[in-house]
């Protein structure tokens, strides 16, 4: 794999790198303290095309890698987490599953507006019994007539409430299917449920420990009639299409995490070089200066793990264990970084207003969300062909 930028994803990192300090950073902490997603930076984001990136021009996109869809997450996380985690689940959870699985009359109604960033969309997966173990799904979907009656809860969605929401894909269970050995196995669909919609209602957000801007709510489905039409890809196909779509998303997830450990990086060097203790800067103790070399080390492993899976993503190549080494290497490297940041910051380091306490804060999820690092290390194992 080639680990070297060419000069098309450098322009663009630079760039999306220029508007992360120059806008979104200045106004992180402000909004962290509102909880409140900036739906004005999100349309800056929107006409910058970052929504766009990895999507074909027939369908309004830029037409570029997935890899610079990460790059673009990794210099938004650099700064503020939320921000880069709206990007990474709008485009992973939003609108790549309608891209990859949706007919040209749901292409032509939904697309338009979600890849210029005028809308979002999010995936209702989880729920209270079923994260990790999706087949466990309880929330289900039954055709009467020319409509879906849907009846569940989904929990822990991003981007589901907010005021652009356009729609949640659910996945539901719309019948059984019997094996050849004989076992029952439930049928798990996708369908598109606009916001809006009699009976789905997005509940009140969460009060999250970190990620306050991003938007996160539970969501409760009663009765809930929506066209036959809007199956996503075919019945039964849900499960192993969302999958995909997981792989995919983590390595955004960990282009995300890279960025937050990169951000934690550059704000304990500028400190240790600028703060006077005892006559001379903090970082000439040997302690502060191999912390920080360290911090440095886990960044390099953690791009190197992410462009690795990227780039094998790109070029058509297996990449299931790469996804989820770099999604479990790089949630890690952020919350150790930021945890050795907010120690070199002392007391400072321990005030929201300061950006190394809110990468404390929001780092604790990129070892949970799109996969825990116990799952990931379950899917190492079984792709080494051991039993786990």
């Amino acid at each position: 794999m080639d680990y070297q930028l060419s000069d098309e994803e450098q322009a663009l990192f630079d760039r999306v790198k220029d508007f992360a300090d120059t806008i979104v950073a200045p106004a992180a902490y402000e909004y962290d303290t509102k909880r409140r997603l900036p739906l004005e930076i999100i349309a800056q984001m929107g006409e910058l095309g970052l929504f766009a990136l990895p999507f074909p021009e027939s369908v309004g996109g830029l037409g570029k890698s997935y890899f610079q869809l990460c790059l673009a997450v990794e210099a938004l996380g650099r700064v503020d987490q939320s921000i880069g985690v709206t990007l990474e689940a709008g485009v992973g959870l939003g609108v790549m599953p309608i891209y990859r699985n949706g007919t040209p009359e749901q292409h032509a109604e939904f697309l338009p507006d979600l890849i210029a960033g005028r809308a979002l969309a999010g995936f209702g997966l989880t729920e209270a019994g079923a994260g990790s173990d999706a087949g466990a799904t309880q929330t289900t979907a039954v055709l009467d007539g020319d409509d879906w009656v849907i009846n569940g809860s989904k929990q822990f969605i991003t981007n589901s409430g907010t005021p652009i929401t356009k729609l949640v894909t659910i996945t539901a269970v719309t019948g059984e299917r019997e094996l050849p050995d004989g076992t029952v196995k439930k049928e798990l669909s996708c369908i598109i449920v606009p916001n809006g919609t009699p009976g789905f209602t997005v509940e009140e957000g969460y009060d999250k420990v970190g990620w306050h801007t991003s938007d996160t709510h539970p969501l409760t489905l009663r009765d809930v009639r929506v066209p036959a039409a809007n199956l996503l890809g075919e019945r039964g196909r849900g499960y192993a299409n969302f999958l995909q779509r997981l792989d995919e998303g983590r390595i955004a997830f960990a282009a995300l995490a890279t960025g937050a450990a990169q951000g934690c990086l550059e704000e304990a060097l500028r400190y240790a070089k600028s703060r006077v203790v005892f006559g001379h800067e903090i970082g000439r103790n040997q302690h502060i200066a191999f912390k920080i070399a360290k911090m440095q080390a886990r960044v390099h492993q953690a791009r190197l793990a992410w462009h690795d899976a990227a780039r094998k993503m790109d070029a058509g190549l297996p990449f299931k264990m790469e996804a989820s080494i770099a999604k479990m290497v790089c949630g890690e490297a952020a919350m150790d970084n930021a945890r050795d940041a907010t120690q070199i910051f002392g007391g400072y380091g321990f005030m929201n207003e300061n950006p190394v306490a809110r990468h404390y804060r929001d780092s604790k999820i990129l070892e949970i969300g799109e996969g825990t690092t116990e799952v990931q290390l379950m899917i190492i194992t079984r792709e080494l062909g051991l039993v786990a």
